[in-house]
């Protein structure tokens, strides 16, 4: 466990200031003060915190211990990106709105600087720990000079033959000028002369990528390994013939990834997003990593030159410059350094010799898919592979926000296209990150004849479904794929996420008037009767329920309210989660990452439980629960309790009705909340302790073994009734 921090004291105005308190005088809160608001950033880099202490725990496999540095690594990068990045726009924008946590957009700035770097001191040494362990355990990662004279000719005929031709040198003097440095690029900083002339020249050398080659370089047939940056830097002599080398350091730059543009009256907004993709490359520079060896001099000259601070937004990094790329190392095949194989289960209504996909559906009603614990290819994909190929299918609707290369999603659909159904497509184009991807695939579907639309002008579409309408024995009947995580075969793997296939009429009806919407960007007074839409009705739904729990709330009939999300940053939502813990409603939270919400204040937050779940899987589900008198509601979806969620995207938050499936969810929500090897709870002034315990298995490792129990348990009784059915017809037979 680690040290619990120190609480802060809560003092509470109250109503009737030096008399007691009795039942009616309870302590009174302004529930728009700061104080009791969290920082979104800080607590989103305090989650990495939490990251970072899966890689230190040695009850975790040693290149898993890796994966996690690499990812607190990747994370880093996208923060400075996506959130610093937006942070000073706001600074540049003179925007001096305090947060709801009441800081300024500079102040923010500032306080997330400092945490950063305490846990570049963290990173520094787990690095150090960790390729320590590598070491004892044959995997190393060496400097040049530690190869041996043979090793030193088999690299340095690598470099001769694939890497110098790529290489270009570039100088900086009055006729060479700055360079253009691209984002997240190694880069070296060599400072050169001639042999009788003291005066120094600057070139940069930009270490190659998207060229196949690997940023570790295998040694031989082990597992020795040499970065390709100080390949480079000890090949220097053949890129500078004639010239002194004087010294070589590594330099990493990040930029702003904000750069999209005002669409809302754009005739085009394709073309609104290619702009933003050309200017996202030369956006201005939020950060410049230097390693240590870089002198003070050259420091402030890169600062200079790229236009930053140096005392503020200049970062010595210690080891290994762009530690996400260390998902290479982490990545080497020796299983007993990994986590146990897990192999996704089928779902086990999905399993074996199954009939038609929809005529399982239409049986049961609905299923309730559990990834990565049951396979993403024989559900999500097979219902859209049977609907691309049934002939009995008529149209497939689906929004697109996230897909890989690796997901048969696209195949699929255009094989629907070309087999003549109708097939329409909303493609979000904003996905941060995806916007190229998306524009690809886009193309491809628009080629095929499919009907492809980019969702409703300034919203991002970011809801998970797919919708087949099938003439069936009794008509026209509709089926719905309903989920929490993206159509992505990848991280299908490595993501905790829900997903509900249904026949529901009135979800079906309800999911009609969604696409509708969604095509044509009109949206009249839609009337749905079971889905949660953002952003018309889900927040609006929420906070209804949340007062609705309060009203039922008694000493007889307790209410109860659990949300399990990846963040919990909206202000309404949070505040009126205060209420209901004064009201005596006990609210347990699942927040993956950000939480505004601060557990555990006397009068204010007692009642109030955060949990996080950090482990092998990242968690991606959203789950929100109401005891409702008795009357239990279940809703699994798309979104997080975030105001842009809320007010700005397209999502869809679906109930949950079937009593089985229910008790699925009510599981996951009760192993999550037991959880005491995986679990982190907040304290009231927002740091974490671990949960620990007698139970040695995290709720990931328990979910693995209650899904295989539901597939075994469902082949037994599968060979029970085929045994029944064997014996029967015996019978028959005898007489």
């Amino acid at each position: 466990m680690i040290k619990k921090n120190e609480v802060a004291v809560v003092e509470p105005k109250e109503k009737n200031p030096g008399a007691e308190n009795s039942n009616t005088d309870k302590p009174e809160f302004d529930l728009t003060s700061p104080e009791w608001y969290l920082n979104r950033e800080l607590t989103w880099l305090e989650f990495n915190r939490r990251v970072l202490h899966e890689g230190e725990d040695e009850r975790t496999p040693l290149l898993e211990r890796i994966m996690f540095l690499s990812i607190v690594g990747g994370n880093l990068d996208e923060f400075y990106m996506k959130r610093i990045g937006g942070l000073k726009q706001q600074v540049g924008a003179g925007v001096r709105k305090l947060t709801v946590d009441g800081r300024t957009p500079g102040g923010q700035i500032d306080e997330c600087h400092a945490v950063v770097r305490s846990i570049l001191v963290k990173k520094k040494q787990l690095e150090q720990e960790l390729l320590g362990k590598l070491s004892e355990q044959g995997i190393r990662i060496v400097g040049y000079q530690e190869l041996d004279k043979d090793q030193q000719k088999e690299v340095d005929n690598y470099f001769q033959e694939n890497i110098y031709p790529l290489l270009t040198p570039q100088g900086m003097d009055p006729a060479h000028p700055f360079p253009f440095i691209s984002n997240l690029s190694v880069n070296l900083l060599v400072v050169t002369k001639y042999q009788h002339d003291a005066h120094p020249f600057l070139n940069r050398i930009k270490v190659p990528t998207g060229v196949g080659i690997p940023r570790f370089l295998r040694v031989g047939e082990g597992h020795l390994y040499i970065r390709f940056e100080d390949l480079i830097a000890n090949n220097l002599t053949v890129v500078f013939p004639g010239l002194v080398v004087e010294s070589c350091a590594f330099f990493r730059v990040t930029r702003n990834a904000i750069t999209e543009q005002d669409g809302a009256n754009a005739n085009d907004l394709l073309a609104v997003i290619e702009t933003a993709l050309r200017n996202r490359k030369f956006a201005e520079i939020v950060r410049l990593e230097v390693d240590a060896d870089m002198s003070a001099l050259h420091r402030g000259m890169l600062a200079a030159e790229l236009g930053i601070d140096e005392e503020k937004d200049v970062f010595t990094v210690e080891g290994i410059i762009g530690k996400r790329d260390l998902f290479e190392i982490a990545s080497i095949d020796i299983p007993e350094f990994h986590y146990p194989l897990h192999q996704p289960f089928d779902h086990f209504c999905l399993s074996g010799d199954s009939p038609n996909i929809f005529h399982i559906i239409r049986e049961k009603g609905s299923l309730l898919l559990q990834h990565p614990y049951e396979s993403f290819d024989s559900s999500v994909q097979r219902f859209l592979r049977e609907a691309s190929r049934d002939p009995k299918v008529l149209a497939i609707k689906m929004t697109l926000y996230r897909t890989s290369a690796g997901s048969r999603i696209i195949p699929y659909l255009l094989d629907a296209a070309q087999n003549g159904k109708q097939v329409a497509v909303v493609v979000e184009l904003m996905a941060r990150f995806d916007e190229s991807a998306n524009i690809r695939w886009a193309e491809h579907l628009e080629e095929a004849g499919v009907h492809v639309t980019y969702g409703v002008v300034g919203l991002k579409t970011h809801s998970k479904v797919i919708f087949v309408v099938r003439r069936d024995f009794d008509g026209l009947r509709r089926y719905a794929h309903i989920g929490t995580g993206n159509y992505h075969a990848g991280t299908a793997r490595i993501y905790s996420d829900l997903g509900l296939l249904t026949s529901d009429r009135v979800i079906a009806q309800d999911l009609t008037e969604l696409f509708n919407y969604l095509t044509t960007g009109y949206a009249p007074e839609r009337n749905y009767r079971k889905l949660l839409p953002s952003p018309r009705v889900l927040k609006k739904a929420l906070l209804d329920k949340i007062e609705r729990e309060i009203a039922n709330h008694s000493t007889k009939n307790p209410g109860r309210i659990q949300f399990k999300t990846n963040a919990l940053e909206d202000k309404d939502i949070t505040a009126a989660l205060y209420k209901a813990s004064m009201a005596g409603v006990q609210v347990d939270l699942l927040i993956r990452d950000s939480c505004r919400l601060r557990p555990g204040i006397p009068g204010l937050s007692e009642n109030v439980r955060v949990v996080s779940i950090v482990g092998r899987f990242l968690e991606h589900t959203r789950i929100y629960y109401f005891q409702n008198n008795g009357e239990e509601e279940y809703f699994i979806g798309s979104a997080d309790i975030m105001k842009r969620n809320l007010e700005y995207r397209v999502e869809v938050i679906t109930p949950v009705e079937p009593e089985e499936l229910r008790k699925v969810l009510r599981e996951v929500l009760d192993v999550q909340l037991a959880d005491q090897r995986s679990a982190w709870e907040m304290l009231p002034d927002g740091s974490y302790i671990q949960c620990t315990g007698e139970r040695k298995k995290g709720c990931h490792e328990i979910l693995i073994e209650k899904a295989e129990k539901r597939l075994s348990d469902a082949q037994a009784l599968c060979s029970l009734e085929q045994k029944r059915l064997v014996k029967r017809k015996k019978g028959r037979g005898k007489k």
